[in-house]
Parts: structure tokens; sequence; C-alpha cells
């Protein structure tokens, strides 16, 4: 509510903005009181607050009380409240709006095709709030969530019994336990990563990006996280109940997908590393689709790993119980599509095989027939969306020499977080220079500070899955970069630009998406969200209305879980009006250059509410 008046007044409205500036940072304390318990209710906080104590910093240089006038009207307006969002039926606890099970079946088989994306219609949406199942808990602190899940957040055993002598999973009582193995891991992922490492430069941050497919429960990834590796994990929603849902709980990059017969939603020239632990692609299928659409995502000097059939074949075939003549045509379609890529095998050793990718085409002279070889289009290499893959090989970037990095040399990780990526220093992202590039670094450096002085939880620990909605070049995401946290860097499909291949470039990753449609993950899966011109991105293009974009974010964030919206004033208005009718406690909160500055910043956390009522709305 904005106050005016004379000096008293003003002293009466200064005093409110210092209560509710001191009353933010307390919600926020009693918040994270509540939160640290790591069991998502409210009974320790008596005892944190007493023990710890209030001690909420008054914070002058923001202030909470909006400057502008007629939000008080418009909210007092019948007409113009919205609807109140009810809980979804029980049944959809675990819904995932473009990957749901009943619409899946009602598409073709062949090619994976009804394990892709398949969205509802307009007619079709849930218009509710997706419930948290009875006894949801706030999932342990990395690095404890890597081996341990509370059941209750999963309540699924159909791995523990289907993968029991694998090591994946183990279910102790009140939790799953991950004791990191793996189908081609029994001995643990520490150990098979140790084995890549002896010929993938893994632990000097050469390797920085990697892609897992079909990935079970992440384990790879998991493990790649104590040598500063970051991977993007996907596996389908399949008979295995919550692969990706657990690779989610334990803290892992993780996203529901399928090499079907739709382009992988990641930029040209991504990955470092991709990797295949007993995936079940058929990678010689289809004239080489599958692989050469993980060449695409592939930067020039990166490698692939394939372990499992059909490698070593020979001495495996009865364990697989697979026909050797099948098995040994297998790897003869891997080796001759490899070649014509242009990949040189580096290692071969048990069940496990490494490919590298050549640095440029220079490389590949004599390495493969050219003039047989069917190259996709420069303009396709990026436009992804919802596009059929093709049999087509991504060409190499212009090199000027054999030994040059087609596309650029990048810097070690961490350094090339705030190294010039070569797609600007080459010119190839429209209206970004390398000036703006470190503008646009400076200018999320100064956002990130004020959003720690907001939510003083943001770089504790509190917050382990991020997600940024509209990325930009990366800034926010590298301005919060830390072991105890990762962030799932998105950009819009209708973006002005695309930005993806700066963000893997500094070392982060992302994917593209349409936020008129459902994310491709589970319910309850983020625990952070930050929205920078989202809202005023959709409103302009008018494709979708903004409740559908609020309503999926409050599916993919987890009771208890922070939003950040930084937006026009006008928008947030809109925002706040319906976030107030979710189950959301929200405060807004004046740009921190001042008051007069149009955009704003609207903080929003989402109550703890389950199944079966049990709630900290006061509502």
């Amino acid at each position: 509510m904005a106050l005016k008046g004379n000096s008293a007044d003003g002293r009466t409205r200064s005093s409110v903005q210092i209560f509710i500036v001191v009353g933010l940072c307390c919600f926020f304390y009693i918040l994270g009181a509540w939160q640290r318990s790591g069991f998502g209710k409210g009974d320790s906080i008596a005892q944190e607050i007493t023990k710890h104590g209030a001690d909420c910093n008054i914070i002058p240089s923001l202030n909470f009380e909006t400057h502008h006038g007629g939000q008080v009207d418009s909210l007092d307006d019948e007409s113009e409240k919205p609807k109140v969002f009810k809980p979804c039926h029980p049944r959809y606890v675990d819904y995932t709006p473009c990957q749901d099970q009943g619409r899946a079946m009602t598409f073709p088989r062949e090619n994976m095709i009804y394990r892709e994306r398949h969205c509802p219609p307009e007619e079709e949406k849930l218009h509710c709030l997706i419930p948290a199942p009875n006894g949801y808990v706030t999932p342990f602190p990395w690095p404890k969530s890597r081996d341990y899940v509370p059941y209750a957040n999963a309540p699924y055993k159909a791995l523990t019994v289907e993968k029991a002598i694998q090591n994946w999973i183990q279910y102790e009582g009140n939790v799953f336990r991950f004791p990191g193995g793996g189908t081609q891991f029994p001995q643990g992922a520490d150990k098979y990563i140790d084995q890549l490492a002896s010929v993938i430069p893994i632990t000097n941050g050469t390797v920085r990006t990697a892609l897992d497919t079909g990935c079970g429960v992440a384990s790879w990834g998991a493990y790649l996280w104590s040598r500063n590796v970051i991977a993007m994990s996907f596996a389908p929603r399949d008979s295995h109940e919550a692969q990706v849902q657990f690779a989610l709980e334990r803290g892992v990059p993780a996203v529901i997908g399928v090499l079907g017969t739709i382009k992988m939603p990641y930029p040209s020239r991504a990955f470092d590393m991709a990797h295949c632990s007993r995936c079940l692609i058929p990678w010689g299928a289809n004239d080489g689709m599958y692989l050469k659409e993980v060449d695409r995502v592939l930067r020039p000097g990166a490698y692939w790993v394939l372990s499992g059939p059909p490698i070593n074949w020979k001495n495996n075939y009865k364990a697989w119980q697979r026909p050797k003549e099948d098995l040994q045509q297998e790897q003869e379609n891997i080796e001759e599509i490899a070649k014509q890529l242009c990949w040189e095998k580096k290692y071969e050793k048990g069940e496990i095989a490494i490919w590298q990718k050549r640095i440029n085409d220079e490389a590949c002279h004599g390495k493969r027939d050219d003039s047989q070889t069917n190259f996709c289009k420069a303009s396709e290499l990026d436009d992804v969306w919802y596009k059929k893959m093709d049999a087509c090989i991504a060409a190499y970037p212009d090199a000027s020499s054999s030994d040059e990095v087609a596309g650029g040399k990048l810097k070690p990780f961490p350094e090339r977080l705030y190294a010039v990526p070569p797609r600007i220093s080459g010119g190839s992202v429209p209206g970004v220079s390398v000036e703006t590039y470190q503008e646009d670094n400076n200018k999320w450096k100064k956002h990130v500070n004020a959003y720690k002085r907001i939510n003083r939880f943001l770089d504790t620990g509190r917050y382990r899955n991020i997600m940024d909605m509209n990325a930009g070049l990366g800034g926010f995401a590298a301005a919060i970069e830390s072991p105890k946290l990762w962030t799932m860097n998105v950009v819009p499909t209708i973006a002005e630009k695309n930005t993806l291949g700066v963000i893997y470039e500094r070392g982060l990753i992302g994917i593209y998406h349409d936020w008129c449609e459902g994310f491709s993950t589970y319910p309850r899966t983020y625990d952070l969200i930050h929205a920078h011109g989202v809202f005023s991105l959709y409103d302009k293009d008018g494709k979708c209305n903004l409740e559908d974009i609020l309503l999926e974010m409050d599916r993919i964030l987890r009771p208890e879980g922070a939003v950040i919206f930084r937006d026009e004033v006008d928008v947030l208005i809109k925002v706040q009006k319906i976030i107030e009718v979710m189950r959301w406690d929200a405060k807004m909160v004046d740009h921190e250059d001042g008051p007069l500055v149009p955009e704003k910043i609207l903080v929003a956390v989402k109550q703890y509410w389950t199944v079966g009522g049990n709630s900290t709305s006061s509502q």
C-alpha cells in the first residue's frame, strides 16, 4: 500500500517500510529454520529461533513498499480478482503434463514416439494446484542428498527390486539409499569415472559439460560433480518409475527425455562429453540418426563414451542373451557411423569404448568420403524445438589451420565462466558484443548481491536445484555459481536472441523451452526459480496467459521453495494478484537502484501443504 501525506505521514511511511523490511527478513529467517530441519514442517521453528535469535538486519537500500499508484484499487476490484485455484485430485501428485502416461499410450511405439513430448490441448489443461504427497519432506542438503532420498517424496520401490543386484538403489526404512552403482559400474560410479579419466581430461577443467543419455537415476552425473563436471542427464518416463524424479531429488540436473524422432533441446557444439551406459539406444539404427544427433551437440574435440552392449560382444553375448551375429553387426554399424562423423577411437577395454570428435574439418580429410556425406543445413543446427531429427552430419565451423579448434577453443573451467565466449567474440549472436556481454555480467553480479540481501539463504546450500526461466547470457547463473547448487538455464523458444550456445560455452547447462507448455520434469523438483522478464515476454507475445505459466511454476516448485520475479511493475501487479490465491506468500521490492526504476522485484515463497490438508496456509 502506498502511503501519502505530510511529514508525519512520511515518518509513518518510513516506519512501515522498516517494519516490512524487518518482517520479510524475519520471514526468511523463520523459513530457513523451517527448512533447515530437513522435514519440511514447522515443528522446530520455536527451537531454532530461541537457539539462534532472529537477528534480522534492516536493509535501507531496499524498499519493500512499492512506489506506484493503483495497486490497492485494482486488488479491491471484485471483477479483477482471479479465481481461486483448488488442489488437484491426489492422483495427479506426480503429474507431468507433456509426458502423461495415459496420453503417451495413444501414440505409435516405433522410434519411441510415444515417449516424446505430447502436451495436452488447451481444453485438457489442469487449472488446479498439484499437491505434494502426504508426508512430503524437505530433501536432505547436498552432498547427503546424493546418497539419500526421503521415501515419502518418491514412494516407488520398483527400481529397488528390478535393479537390486546392480547397486542402483536400496530401500532402508524411511529413505532410499543410492550406493553409486549402475548396470555397468556395480563397483561404483567413482571407480568407473576413474577409468574414463585415464583417457579423458576430466579433472583439469577441460571437460566441464556432459550429456548422459538414458541416465537411470543419474549416479554418473552425481559422482562427476566432485570433479567439477556438470552433467545434463535424461531418461524417459517409463516402467522403471521415477528415474528422473530420483535424480532431481538427489540434487542432480536431469530432465525427462528420449532420443526418438525429435531433436534434443540443446544447441550445437554444447557438450564436452557425452555418455551412454547401457542406455538401450539403437545407435546403429536409422542410418545412424541418433549418433549423428549426439555429434551435433558435441563440441569439436569432445568425447563420446559407450559402455555395455555391443562393446566386447565376443565375450559377453551369452551373458547378454543376444545372438553374437546381431551384436557384431551392431558394433560394426557404430564403427562405420563414427568413421562418417570423423571420430577417432581412443580406447576400448572391457565393455567401455571411447571416441573423440576431431577438432575441425581439416583433420577429417582422408578420413571420410565427403562426396557421400549428407551435411545438415547450417541454419538448422540450433533450430530444434519440435523439429524432426535428420540423418545428416553437422558441419564444423570454418577453421584457418589444422590445429585450430573449430568454433573457438574454450578456457578450462572455472576460467571459462567469465571469459568471453567464442560465439560472442566471433559475432555469431547478433546484437551482443564483448562490451555488452561484460556489462551484462556486471549487472547480474549487482542483481544477485541484492537478492542475497533479500533472501539470506540464497547461497547457503538451502537451494540446490535452481532454474532461470529466461536465462539470457547466463549472467544470473554465473553470479550464483557454487559447488552447493546448479542452475537450469532456460532459453524460451520465443526469446529475441538464441543465447543457449553462449551459456554452454561458459561451462553452464541449459535447455530450450516454450513456457506455454509443461516443462519436462516431475512436480516439486526445483528449490528456487528465477523469472526475469518472462511475463513481459509472454504477455507481449500473447501466445498463452500468465495463469498457465504460474501454475506450471507451482507444479515444479518444491513446497517452501522460493521464486524471484524481476519485471516491469505493471506486469508484476498482474502476477501478484494471481499468486495470492495460489498458496504463495509474496512481497514487492523496489529495484536496488531505487523506487524510480520501473523494474521491480517480487519475492514469493510457496507454502507447505500436502494431500490430506497439512498446510502452513492461513487461508
